[in-house]
């Protein structure tokens, strides 16, 4: 059984690992300031601490053997109006967060980066030694963050793993989505139809793809909770590794829209709004590397399972 300290752990994704921690054993702590956060989501084995990762040594001592990062905000468009925010908490807080592991002897981090750290593709499905040219100051800030733990790794023998997402769904039991303001397409259309929105914006209808609209990758938030646990096996010291998570595989904005209409049986009203700067036509990964460093393969691609367990727990919360 080993001891992990799970940072922003009341959050979406945070949450599901620690729970899947949990499951196969381990003890966890959770350290989150709840400002994006929810305390109902926190999982009621783990143990929990209200408080801010930039003071984590606090906290943090050598009865841990890792840590799992993911606090951090990830509002783009927020990013952009302030981005002093970002570079502040994302960075900063990392930047921290490394000198409390350094000064604990904690030598294994698994962090929680993002597909927001490409920009605009230049060639699909992604790979890893695509070029990173972030266009917000959210994506910016991640990509600081891994450049920040490969000098780390070379310097002080971090164990470091990056796991880079895309477009991450689905509930796992009574952990999902729970983003206040809301920006994700499968939860935005959910609340359509359970009728506390009255319509969904589809950006653009006349990009190239077979129906118009933009095609995205969808992985199941248990499945990423999965590549979480193979990262801590697999980080090695000395080295920060870089994985894209996601099923290879895309789905348009009208297929989403189409599947939860199927799902919940509801009218979801649409309405055709002009293409956002910025956004692909097309944004798939290659998850080679996790497959093979990592072990990992998602085993939940099917978008009406994804919309299924999202769809009965938006129906429950709060």
């Amino acid at each position: 059984m080993s001891r992990y300290l799970v940072t922003g752990g009341a959050g979406y994704i945070g949450s599901v690992v620690a729970e899947r921690l949990l499951a196969e054993g381990h003890r966890v702590t959770v350290l989150d300031h709840l400002s994006t956060g929810f305390r109902a989501a926190v999982p009621p084995r783990a143990e929990f601490v209200e408080g801010d990762v930039r003071d984590a040594a606090k906290w943090l001592d050598r009865s841990y053997d890792g840590v799992l990062h993911f606090a951090a905000f990830s509002q783009v468009g927020e990013s952009v109006s302030h981005p002093e925010r970002y570079w502040e908490n994302n960075v900063g807080g990392t930047m921290a967060l490394l000198g409390a592991m350094r000064a604990a002897a904690v030598r294994t981090l698994v962090f929680s980066s993002t597909a927001a750290t490409y920009g605009e593709p230049g060639s699909v499905p992604l790979t890893e030694s695509a070029p990173t040219a972030p266009t917000s100051p959210y994506g910016a800030s991640k990509l600081a963050v891994d450049h920040m733990l490969a000098g780390e790794a070379r310097a002080h023998g971090l164990a470091a793993v990056s796991l880079r997402y895309f477009n991450v769904a689905g509930a796992h039991g009574g952990f999902g989505e729970r983003h206040d303001p809301e920006s994700h397409l499968i939860p935005l259309v959910l609340d359509v139809a359970l009728g506390r929105r009255p319509s969904i914006a589809v950006y653009g209808d006349d990009y190239p793809t077979p129906d118009g609209t933009c095609v995205r990758d969808y992985i199941h938030v248990a499945d990423l909770a999965e590549a979480h646990l193979l990262a801590l096996r697999a980080a090695r010291a000395g080295e920060h590794l870089i994985c894209n998570l996601g099923n290879g595989n895309g789905f348009s904005v009208r297929e989403v829209i189409d599947t939860v209409r199927e799902v919940t049986g509801h009218p979801v009203p649409e309405v055709t709004a002009p293409r956002r700067p910025g956004d692909p036509a097309v944004l798939v990964a290659s998850a080679a590397t996790a497959r093979e460093r990592l072990g990992w393969t998602p085993t939940r691609s099917d978008l009406r399972g994804i919309i299924t367990d999202a769809w009965e727990f938006t129906r429950r919360k709060r």
